[in-house]
């Protein structure tokens, strides 16, 4: 990362100047006359201002515009201690800090070869004089969204109780919000009235209210579209929303319940924890904003929540090495393995991975070292190895609680790639510190991580590159609608990998075949599950030429185009790897017509393999995928014709 000096502007008293980002004295920008700091994205388009308490009960805001239009109106800014009173109001500023920063970097792995990191940034300082906790708020703006942050720089006895946030966002009038909770249905709102419906599984144990889930997808009046997450989320509870005070409003909600504490967990587990204490000096994560002037815009940008997340704390990464899974079920044994491996071998997979209870039932007394009988599961890595096939185990949390230790010394013994851990729980302080501490301990014994259930990605992958993948979807296991599907890519997947394990020519599928096949490349996740219900023999009879399409699809990308979409309606994405183009195009329940302007491949010509949707089949899920091929170049337009449910996926590759 390259950190430019800071330039610095410091006001002995404001009074009521604002400053902006070069340090330049402005006239107030409101009939308040509340001094006010403003700073500008690189490409000056977006406009971001922190207005500064102007007594001894009044709120530190912030608010932004984008190319002129408003994309958040004043907003509210503070913490709430232990004992209920709020930090923030009332703040005697002491001075400010302006920063111009390049951390843009290179990740192993992502949507993009590399990450902008530009952005200006303001850091002002406050003292609580009751508390005598000394506080900044950093306000960022990149070109791609706005982010804020609390800093605790001092405090009696270098430790502050925390009891939550009274942190707002006060969004256009008319906006509406689409949100969910628990991998339930997305549901359309004003910004005040969110209360998405649960998944009825899920709730039970965890925070009960009008709350949702990450990331929030916005639509202004004015045309913008906002995603509105967390990031850089470390000893620290997840973040959820809540009605604000009017219909304009949402607030920040700290989880005081772990989501979905649900199977196995001992007395006591599951208890509420709303208050927390942090050390100081320490940081909050981010709360950020990303924005575009049209939803489908929004999925170039999903690379800016690992960016504002703390960097690679692992080191060496080069071992790391992302791609396509297959799951190996019940009834476990070594032959049963070794038709995996020759599977994946013959599909172009790059690991296998065995699931629940190849140890055992997962229980407390389940040790998760020891392979069922007649599974001789290092023999069965080293088979795997030979065909140069990782080989990954699940592991369910409680042994993993209990055993950890034993568990990736034994794996690495056995040269095991990496651990899918099931049933994990997220929410509290001390949940994101189980998750922050059991993927350290993979990485640092050189093993992937895939976590599963009720969980929400804010950066971590970046500071531990291990963590590969995570669930926080309700995925195709479930057999969701076209339309929760073309849902996802302005929603959930907006916010980090989404291991939606894709399940192909299933009977209980209600998309057709392409619809399934465009997911790869329309959905993000370094490691990617396919075939998710299937064993071998299904494909032993038959030639299922459409397969090639996952042969040959990567799972991280060099460059992301956003081609369009609506939010439920339909959406298509171009990725490319090295040399190649992967297009991917889904529609809901209608069917629909789409044309795709080729200008990102650039020069040259162009083989384009087509699978697309043949004549509608009685039910989605029995519409054929017709393959054809054709030369084409940037300068074309390409047809997509979708049947209801169906979807289209086209290979480019550059000709001789």
């Amino acid at each position: 990362m390259a950190w430019k000096p800071a330039r610095r502007s410091v006001l002995a008293a404001i009074g009521a100047a604002a400053v902006n980002g070069a340090g330049v004295a402005l006239p107030a920008r409101t009939p308040s006359q509340r001094p006010a700091l403003t700073v500008t994205s690189p490409n000056g388009k977006l406009v971001a201002y922190l207005d500064l308490p102007s007594g001894k009960a009044d709120y530190p805001t912030w608010s932004a515009t984008f190319d002129g239009k408003p994309l958040l109106e004043r907003s509210t800014l503070a913490l709430t201690l232990a004992n209920g009173r709020l930090l923030g109001p009332g703040g005697r500023y002491i001075d400010h800090v302006i920063e111009a920063i390049d951390a843009s970097w290179t990740p192993p792995y992502g949507i993009a070869s590399t990450y902008d990191g530009k952005a200006n940034q303001i850091e002002a300082r406050f003292e609580d004089r009751r508390t005598r906790i000394r506080f900044a708020i950093r306000l960022m703006a990149h070109d791609d969204g706005v982010a804020i942050r609390f800093v605790l720089m001092a405090a009696p006895g270098n430790s502050v109780q925390l009891g939550g946030e009274a942190i707002e966002l006060r969004l256009p009038a008319g906006s509406e919000i689409w949100s969910s909770r628990d991998e339930g249905e997305y549901a359309r709102s004003a910004p005040g009235r969110i209360n998405p419906v649960p998944h009825p599984d899920l709730t039970r144990s965890t925070d009960k209210g009008a709350f949702a889930d990450t990331p929030l997808l916005v639509t202004t009046p004015a045309g913008l579209a906002l995603s509105v997450s967390e990031s850089d989320r470390l000893h620290y509870p997840r973040l959820m929303f809540q009605p604000g005070k009017d219909e304009q409003s949402v607030a920040t909600r700290l989880m005081h319940f772990p989501g979905r504490a649900t199977g196995y967990s001992g007395p006591g587990e599951t208890h509420a924890a709303p208050i927390f204490s942090v050390p100081v000096p320490f940081t909050t994560p981010w709360r950020l904003i990303i924005v575009s002037e049209r939803p489908a815009g929004l999925i170039e940008k999903a690379g800016l929540i690992a960016t504002l997340a703390t960097p690679n704390r692992l080191g060496d990464t080069g071992w790391i090495r992302p791609g396509r899974a297959f799951r190996i079920r019940k009834p476990y044994s070594l032959a049963g393995a070794m038709e995996g491996i020759a599977f994946a071998e013959k599909r172009k997979l790059d690991y296998i991975e065995f699931d629940a209870h190849w140890y055992g039932d997962g229980t407390d007394a389940s040790d998760a070292t020891r392979p069922i009988d007649g599974l001789d599961m290092p023999a069965i890595v080293a088979a795997a190895a030979k065909r140069n096939i990782g080989t990954i185990l699940y592991v369910d949390r409680v042994p993993a609680m209990r055993q950890l230790p034993d568990i990736v010394a034994t794996f690495r013994r056995w040269g095991v790639a990496g651990i899918k851990f099931g049933f994990i729980w997220e929410g509290r302080q001390e949940d994101v510190d189980f998750i922050y501490d059991l993927v350290k301990t993979c990485g640092e014994n050189r093993l992937l991580v895939n976590l599963h259930d009720n969980l929400r990605p804010a950066g971590l992958e970046r500071t531990l590159p291990n963590y590969v993948a995570l669930e926080g979807v309700r995925g195709n296991e479930q057999f969701p609608t076209a339309r929760h599907n073309v849902t996802l890519p302005f929603t959930r997947a907006l916010s980090g990998p989404i291991d939606y394990t894709i399940c192909y020519d299933h009977y209980k599928n209600l998309t057709t075949n392409a619809h399934q096949l465009a997911m790869a490349a329309v959905y993000y996740n370094p490691l990617t599950f396919l075939y998710w219900y299937d064993v071998p023999s299904k494909y032993a009879v038959g030639a299922w030429p459409a397969l090639q399409w996952f042969d040959e699809c990567p799972t991280t990308w060099d460059e992301t185009r956003a081609i369009d979409g609506r939010p439920g309606e339909f959406v298509a994405v171009a990725r490319r790897h090295g040399k190649r183009w992967f297009l991917g195009a889904m529609t809901n329940e209608d069917a629909r017509s789409i044309t795709v302007p080729l200008a990102f491949l650039g020069q040259g010509r162009w083989q384009a393999t087509i699978f697309a949707d043949g004549a509608a089949g009685q039910q989605p899920r029995a519409t054929p995928v017709m393959i054809s091929r054709r030369t084409v170049t940037a300068g074309d337009r390409l047809q997509i014709a979708m049947q209801p449910s169906g979807g289209q996926a086209v290979l480019f590759e550059p000709t001789a």
